[in-house]
């Protein structure tokens, strides 16, 4: 006979259980509708500029702009892939992401932390860097798995670039959420950053051995190579990068 003790984690396993496959099956939904563009230029990173500024100001974490926007030099390095997040073809959520070598070592984890990672970096390891992640808040109260939509990029950045880590660099306030998403570690103490008003942390996760981590909580994060290649492989010379990418993690759940 089953004891009350065990009969009640049973009953808590199967309802933690449901609820991650509720979750798992509306993230999918969403993802349905979603369409990831590489913004290069032009009105695209107007529209991605201008998203941060909105986003941001309505959680008071920069002060006012009377351009109506954010950006800085980061967003024009050789090694930065900015990407705006579109559901239903409307801009909801937009991230950039840094490919940080020892050759192209700039991003915000450098920039902030250059004394923690530039060790690293010389002993042979490589990073992707996630940074300005920001969604519209009136489609983040419709859709709060909107943020899940848009961090599925930095782990399909890491298997595609082969690099073992991703950096992480939040506000204090925010490093719970990328420790829950990612598995990250904290391997810093607090600074400041210019343009924050909060003080940042620097989060380190290996995504290549939380892998199957990642996929069994978080499904929607697997990834096919071509995505992977479209939404990170620079084009030939003459050649025109992909105008919006599909999510293929459907294709995954489909043959499951």
């Amino acid at each position: 006979m089953q004891s009350g003790a065990s009969h009640a984690a049973g009953v808590e396993d199967e309802s933690a259980h449901a609820a991650v496959s509720s979750f798992t099956q509306k993230v999918e939904a969403l993802l349905e509708r979603t369409e990831y563009r590489r913004c290069d230029k032009g009105e695209d990173l107007e529209d991605i500029y201008r998203l941060r500024y909105k986003a941001y100001r309505s959680n008071d974490m920069v002060p006012d702009s009377e351009s109506l926007t954010i950006h800085d030099e980061l967003d024009e390095t050789p090694n930065v892939y900015r990407f705006g997040i579109y559901v239903d073809q409307r801009l909801v959520s937009t991230l950039r992401v840094h490919h940080v070598t020892l050759e192209t070592p700039v991003s915000p984890s450098t920039k902030a932390f250059g004394d923690i990672v530039y060790p690293m970096l010389e002993a042979g390891d490589t990073f992707v860097c996630p940074s300005r992640f920001a969604s519209d808040p009136e489609w983040t109260r419709i859709y709060p798995q909107l943020p899940y939509v848009a961090l599925r990029l930095a782990p399909m950045a890491c298997f595609h670039f082969r690099a073992p880590y991703g950096l992480s660099t939040v506000r204090e306030d925010h490093a719970g959420f990328y420790k829950r998403v990612y598995y990250s570690e904290r391997i810093s103490e607090p600074r400041s950053y210019p343009g924050v008003y909060n003080r940042v942390v620097l989060y380190r996760t290996n995504a290549h051995a939380n892998k199957e981590r990642f996929f069994q909580r978080f499904p929607f994060f697997k990834s096919t190579p071509m995505e992977q290649r479209m939404l990170f492989a620079k084009p030939a010379k003459g050649e025109l990068a992909p105008l919006t990418i599909l999510p293929t993690a459907k294709y995954y759940r489909d043959a499951a």
